[in-house]
């Protein structure tokens, strides 16, 4: 509908094709992207400005295109002479080490002319523990953060605590809790679903829904019918829970993106998505049960996490797994 609207303007400037742009990218849609763009600067005969240039870096970095990407940021630069600023350098650093270009990554953080912020330590957090490496790097860069402006992110200490649960460092994810419980530090996680034009929002553990008993055997039956077809959780993604493999289960399963699918599953008219908004990103584990989801019970769910929208449908995802 938002193509269709802009596709009919009569006339369009630079914010309404960055708006279409960025739309597109944080959709996944990378090629109308690229199209889009093109259009804008030979077409319409447009100069791209800063915010195109965020747009165009977040394409490439969703899309999983980290060499296109530093053309891009060299076309921006040198081409359209645009001074790149602290969230270009985020954007770029984050492609990068997405894309398991550590070294890349760290060249471009020591030679911008400013100091890195905590979305740019979260992104190299987040690549080392997807890749289970690195962890000397990863204490690195916990030491500077602590020492930093970013030393109250919560997303950073949760990010370092998967960093020492992929290599099974206990005693050093209990030491990094230890630090948010006493730097007060806590974001908790918190998504929300519109249903007859009104919002219901839950975060982990909620039990002050109205249905909240129906929610929690909508729960259990999901669990039963995806495991059917082989689901697994995987512990690595509850660091900050301390106890056995149950325990750590317990506490995904009561994830608030989880408690807003199953209240979808119990509300939601055949056929028509089940959408939801989360203010953080979401797990590995939470975004596999919404693939199976998606399959075992013939929906489609839109999740609109901090970084992206996903869509998911028959069991598989719009970002490809890569996010």
């Amino acid at each position: 509908m938002a193509r269709q609207v802009f596709d009919t303007m009569p006339e369009r400037g630079v914010a309404s094709w960055n708006t279409m742009i960025l739309g597109l990218a944080t959709h996944g849609r990378i090629t109308e992207c690229f199209d889009a763009f093109q259009i804008m600067i030979r077409e319409d005969n447009l100069r791209p400005n800063s915010i195109t240039f965020v747009a165009i870096l977040c394409a490439c970095n969703h899309g999983g295109l980290a060499r296109e990407g530093l053309q891009y940021f060299s076309l921006f630069t040198d081409i359209f002479h645009i001074e790149p600023l602290l969230e270009h350098y985020g954007c770029l650093v984050d492609m990068l080490a997405h894309a398991g270009m550590i070294n890349e990554a760290i060249d471009r953080v020591q030679s911008m002319p400013w100091k890195p912020d905590a979305v740019i330590w979260r992104s190299f957090l987040d690549a080392c523990c997807k890749r289970k490496a690195r962890l000397e790097f990863s204490e690195s860069v916990a030491q500077l953060v602590i020492g930093s402006d970013a030393a109250s992110d919560g997303g950073v200490y949760v990010l370092l605590s998967r960093v020492y649960a992929s290599t099974n460092q206990w005693n050093d994810v209990g030491l990094v809790r230890k630090l948010m419980v006493e730097g007060g530090i806590k974001e908790p996680g918190c998504s929300s679903i519109e249903m007859d034009d009104i919002v219901h929002e839950f975060v982990a553990g909620d039990t002050s829904h109205p249905k909240s008993k129906e929610i929690y055997k909508k729960l259990e039956e999901v669990e039963q019918r995806i495991s059917s077809i082989g689901y697994e959780f995987d512990p690595m993604q509850a660091p900050m829970v301390a106890g056995k493999d149950s325990v750590k289960r317990d506490s995904l399963r009561l994830h608030s993106e989880r408690l807003a699918m199953a209240f979808g599953l119990l509300n939601a008219s055949p056929g028509v998505p089940i959408r939801i908004l989360k203010n953080l990103r979401v797990c590995g584990d939470c975004h596999n049960v919404a693939k199976l989801i998606s399959q075992v019970y013939d929906v489609e769910i839109v999740l609109r996490d901090r970084l992206r929208f996903h869509y998911f449908q028959d069991g598989f995802c719009s970002c490809m797994d890569y996010w």
